[in-house]
């Protein structure tokens, strides 16, 4: 009887280039995931606690292979495709000092436009995989000037927990794993399977977020639950042993600076001067510093 070699379990390995890595997942789609991945990165480059030193280089890579929205968010749909470096690796693109990869970048342009944001992608599971892992791995991520690594990359990963999640969580060193959702049960419900995989896949969960938590009327400032009380999403946290970084209230910026491709932490002051916008950028702040906190501790 031949001998049948047995293989052991995959072993995990760092991405090239990058010392940190930092998952920003949902269970459902549509509840402004992608909106608090920019922003957070953002906010991670520019939070209180490294003005005393250099910049730390943050990225983001975009694994939403059938959704990227990375593109339109940093304003970059219309960018031409990444150069290659000699060794074939892909350079990401860049805006707001924030280097980007996305499988938008990819994707060929629409008939008749200079976007490819209407070009589907219509592939089968094990294609899925082979991209994702490309854009994981075949990726450089030094600064071309300097050669610098990334000290964080903000992966905007797709919703749910299908083969994307299960790529990344088995072959990569994830130090950790930020989860949004809104305050409806039906997001709720798959938020509670997203913290139970990455607690099986042994990712830390470094805290949930809660989006759209409540409106704060200008003219009476006066916080409304739109979209229902924020109890149930506490007692998920409590549940599950798991921190709430924080609650962000609805904020039309947000959403008008993502289809500019201006993250709202981006905006000054006087632009974000209502309450719900001071409210949003605090909150935003506060859920980096304890992100990084998390980070600094591995």
């Amino acid at each position: 009887m031949p001998h049948v070699q047995r293989r052991g379990p995959i072993q995990k390995r760092s991405l090239p280039h990058v010392k940190q890595v930092l998952a920003v997942a949902s269970g459902k789609g549509g509840v402004g995931k992608s909106t608090v991945a920019v922003n957070l990165a953002l906010s991670l480059a520019m939070h209180a606690e490294h003005a005393p030193r250099q910049r730390p280089r943050v990225g983001v890579l975009d694994l939403d292979i059938f959704g990227p929205s990375i593109p339109k968010l940093m304003a970059l749909e219309d960018a031409e495709e990444p150069r290659l470096t000699e060794a074939g690796a892909m350079v990401p693109l860049v805006n707001h000092g924030i280097p980007c990869m996305s499988m938008g970048f990819l994707l060929p342009k629409s008939q008749g436009t200079d976007s490819s944001t209407d070009t589907p992608v219509v592939w089968r599971g094990l294609m899925v995989q082979k991209a994702a892992q490309q854009l994981l791995f075949d990726v450089d991520w030094r600064d071309p000037e300097s050669g610098a690594e990334l000290d964080v990359l903000v992966i905007d990963m797709p919703p749910g927990t299908g083969d994307v999640a299960l790529t990344l969580a088995q072959l990569v060193n994830v130090e950790g794993a930020v989860i949004v959702s809104t305050p409806q049960d039906v997001a709720l419900t798959d938020v509670r399977k997203g913290v139970s995989m990455f607690q099986k896949v042994s990712v830390p969960i470094v805290g949930l977020v809660l989006n759209e938590s409540h409106f704060i009327c200008p003219s009476c400032t006066t916080p409304h639950q739109l979209f229902g009380s924020p109890a149930a999403f506490r007692a998920t946290a409590a549940r599950y042993s798991v921190d709430v970084l924080g609650e962000l209230p609805l904020v039309p910026g947000v959403s008008q600076g993502g289809d500019r491709g201006v993250p709202y932490a981006l905006y000054s002051a006087s632009e974000a001067s209502d309450p719900g916008g001071k409210e949003w950028k605090e909150t935003m702040a506060n859920v980096a510093g304890q992100v990084w906190r998390f980070l600094s501790s591995k």
